[in-house]
């Protein structure tokens, strides 16, 4: 299969599953208890019934459900993601003005994750009854056990109040002036904590997994024979072994990217992360259909893409793929 052929196949089950979630998530929030009239009239200070009609018609809740169900995916497949009832703006204005630093925290946690979960792993299988490799394995229970919002807590503890290095807060300080190079500077500073909490958690789990993989591929034949050549060790782990343990790594990366999102959510609650996890908080709390559903189908859409990126990858990576062997 070709990769042009491959690609369109995946775009085309993408948006036959665009269309699912859509439907999904839509049933889903309009089944759960409540109605947002109520909190909306709520925010007015109260409302009389023929009030709360009026809201309901403004918003169209008081159609069936079918028939909102039908506009909503006629809208939302040109684009429009409907008006927010809380924040009374575009939901595709709040998504898109919250998606950046949700991409950045999550795109730098997975990095960090991967990168050195590998190398943590790498290390732990070359002595994998040493001191090192059972530190590593210790320490990977630990951070995988660990909640991520008690991780949290611990981080800004430990490195804002013990030893007061990082800020806790935001994603930038309002009050510091300077250019374009100081502003990334002090976004990066303020990453610190939030992408070390979420990339902890997963982080431990990559390292786990090269560890197992490196040490079945070095025990594989053509590892013995290598090495019966005289190659460097150093080309045996890097070249011959990572390569094929990292196959793993990357599936798993790739399935787990909708659960990496999902951990921002709490993530950026407890660091005040101004990005899609704290404005779903925000929206479950108003009851805010449009824009919970708008937060699903964006986050949806990076689950997917992530999904075709790591096919791509997986097939950059493993020659036998794109040649079908």
């Amino acid at each position: 299969m070709t990769m042009t052929l491959m690609v369109a196949r995946r775009l085309l089950h993408a948006f036959l599953l665009i269309l699912a979630v859509l439907v999904l998530n839509f049933l889903l929030i309009h089944i759960a208890p409540g109605d947002p009239a109520d909190v909306i009239a709520g925010e007015m200070g109260g409302a009389t019934e023929e009030m709360l009609a009026d809201i309901r018609k403004t918003y169209g809740l008081d159609k069936p459900v079918y028939v909102q169900l039908g506009v909503y995916l006629t809208r939302a497949l040109q684009g429009d993601l409907g008006q927010s009832f809380f924040y009374n703006a575009p939901v595709l204005d709040l998504v898109a003005g919250r998606a950046g630093p949700t991409i950045l925290l999550v795109a730098t946690a997975l990095l960090f994750a991967v990168f050195v979960g590998t190398m943590l792993g790498v290390l732990a299988s070359h002595k994998p009854k040493g001191i090192v490799s059972g530190l590593v394995t210790v320490v990977s229970v630990i951070g995988y056990s660990a909640p991520i919002f008690w991780t949290g807590m611990m981080l800004v503890i430990l490195f804002a109040w013990v030893y007061p290095i990082f800020p806790i807060a935001n994603m930038y300080d309002i009050t510091r002036g300077g250019g374009f190079f100081d502003r990334v500077v002090d976004i990066l500073y303020h990453l610190v904590l939030p992408a070390l909490t979420l990339g902890i958690v997963y982080l431990a789990q990559y390292a786990r997994l090269t560890r197992a993989s490196m040490l079945e591929i070095l025990g594989s034949d053509y590892i013995r024979t290598a090495r019966a050549k005289g190659v460097a060790e150093v080309k045996v782990y890097g070249h011959h072994a990572l390569r094929n343990a990292i196959l793993p790594v990357v599936t798993i990366a790739g399935l787990q990217f909708g659960s990496i999102i999902s951990g921002a959510v709490l993530v950026e609650t407890v660091f005040s992360w101004p990005g899609l996890g704290t404005l779903a908080f925000e929206s479950i709390l108003a009851r805010d259909y449009p824009t919970i559903l708008g937060i699903l189908f964006f986050s949806s859409l990076l689950v997917i893409a992530a999904n075709l990126i790591t096919d791509l990858v997986y097939r950059l990576v493993d020659p036998r793929i794109r040649t079908g062997g």
